[in-house]
């Protein structure tokens, strides 16, 4: 007696379609689960065998050995128990589905009493489900909206075991229907508004939301860097459906969804310790799991205090910021994880934070301890951080002042004007920014007239800039000159570009 069924894991950040078959026959009573299951799967049998018992069926007394193919690759989760127990019921003549079961996907956990409960990355495992032609799939009530995010496909979500056997049956059927949520304008609770003074900083925070560029602040302590940072959501752009699929996909993984049924508009904005390691930063693990950097996909990272990381975990940094992605080789197998984030830094100048600064407060670091506290961020990987802007003090009259600045929605705004026009100029290439230019795209949309170039000659050859410093200033140039509305690049534009690169040479000359 044989039966097959239709489920599904995650593998890396996909979904991986896995066929779960079912043998039954006569010998020694035994559960035997083979195709490479990981400790999560093998106790399956314990789940299984009590949920059937409990669902009022009977849970056959013979040798039972499942199999989940494709057999070479390491299966994870608790989401085959469901398809385990249809199959079982199946292969020993309990139920006899009209339906085609090899068009149905079933995942779900089952707990001892036959009850199911929701999974990690439904988004992933349902999406990989349609394009394998599969046309209906079988979940846990509670992930039924997160799984009817997949246009085209039939969710029939069930709250328990026995409610699955009775729908085989022909005994019942859900009238679930996914509900409309309607968007809901996002609330930030920091403003741009409640900084006062500091408008150089927030015009460089402007230009990098506007392109996804990388952004570096420096400053003594108190200056208001955190803060500022933390205020960057606010201004990011709009997402695009393709780019809150990617996001929600990736959160389904990670169970970051506070409400499963939502599809996530909201750009990420991670702030991970400086203790983090390496696989923690790029992901990592057995079966490797996406780390910071592909949890800020699409939106934030941020890293406070930059020097107090490890110079290790900083370094690996350096290829997902140039081709972002990530991959992660193992030796069944080799993952690559999405990584376009952009990456925003703060750091002192020194230990002491007072370097440069020495009319607020003296420096007490030795040449020695500065020099080794800045050898932790590299050239290589500074150079990769298009925009470096000082943070000064603010004074006591500006910081008293009465006047609020601009507010947050109204730089939003220009944001999405400028973002606008770079989707419109790259169409049908993925939502690209301006930061993630190639060097065709360059030549073709940075144009310079002659006194722009003789301008930026100039800073090239007095400030010792390397060949990719002089292209991510022309992509910066690029997205100011998108903020004026303006189609060609003009000189003011790249003079405020090269202003943009220069603070890296006051303090690491």
């Amino acid at each position: 007696m044989y039966a097959k069924m239709v489920s599904a894991s995650v593998f890396g950040i996909d979904g991986l379609i896995v066929e779960v078959e079912v043998d039954i026959s006569n010998g020694l009573p035994a559960f035997e689960i083979v195709g490479l299951p990981d400790s999560a799967v093998r106790e399956a049998r314990d789940r299984v065998r009590a949920a059937v018992k409990n669902s009022g069926v009977s849970f056959p007394l013979q040798r039972i050995t499942t199999n989940l193919a494709p057999a070479d690759i390491k299966k994870e989760g608790s989401g085959f128990d469901l398809a385990i127990a249809i199959g079982v019921l199946i292969a020993s003549e309990q139920l006899k589905p009209e339906v085609s079961m090899d068009r149905m996907l079933l995942v779900g956990e089952l707990a001892l009493d036959g009850s199911l409960r929701p999974l990690n990355g439904i988004l992933p495992m349902v999406m990989a489900a349609k394009e394998a032609g599969i046309e209906q799939v079988m979940l846990p009530l509670a992930n039924s909206e997160e799984g009817a995010l997949v246009d085209g496909m039939r969710v029939l979500p069930v709250e328990s075991l026995q409610q699955a056997i009775r729908f085989f049956r022909g005994e019942w059927q859900p009238d679930w229907q996914p509900q409309t949520k309607e968007q809901e304008e996002s609330s930030f609770p920091h403003d741009f508004a409640d900084v006062q003074g500091q408008a150089h900083v927030k015009r460089a925070m402007e230009v990098a939301a506007a392109g996804g560029h990388n952004l570096l602040l420096i400053g003594p302590p108190g200056s208001g860097k955190t803060m500022l940072a933390r205020r960057i959501p606010s201004i990011l752009p709009n997402m695009s459906l393709q780019e809150a699929l990617e996001v929600t996909k990736i959160c389904s993984i990670a169970g970051l969804t506070a409400d499963r049924g939502r599809l996530i508009r909201e750009r990420p904005f991670r702030s991970p310790h400086h203790t983090i390691s390496q696989a923690g930063l790029v992901g990592g693990g057995a079966i490797p799991k996406p780390g910071e950097v592909s949890l800020a996909h699409r939106g934030v990272l941020f890293l406070d205090e930059l020097p107090e990381f490890s110079k290790s975990a900083l370094e690996v940094l350096r290829q997902p910021l140039e081709d972002h992605e990530v991959t992660v080789g193992r030796a069944r197998a080799v993952f690559t994880f999405p990584a376009e984030f952009m990456l925003v830094a703060s750091m002192n100048p020194c230990p002491c934070g007072y370097f440069g600064y020495e009319e607020d407060r003296s420096c007490t670091c030795t040449p020695h301890q500065v020099g080794r506290y800045r050898s932790k961020i590299s050239g290589p990987l500074l150079d990769r951080i298009d925009i470096h802007i000082e943070v000064p003090k603010v004074d006591y009259k500006t910081l008293s002042s009465p006047v609020r600045g601009e507010s947050s929605a109204e730089i939003r705004k220009r944001v999405n004007q400028a973002r606008e026009i770079q989707r419109e100029r790259y169409k049908g290439r993925g939502g690209i920014s301006n930061s993630s230019m190639s060097p065709d795209d360059i030549s073709r949309y940075c144009r310079l007239d002659a006194p722009s170039r003789q301008i930026l000659k100039q800073a090239f050859d007095t400030l010792g800039l390397s060949a990719r410093a002089h292209d991510r200033i022309l992509k910066v140039a690029r997205t100011i000159a998108d903020l004026a509305g303006n189609e060609m690049i003009q000189m003011e534009h790249i003079a405020e570009a090269i202003q943009y690169r220069t603070l890296d040479r006051k303090f690491w000359e």
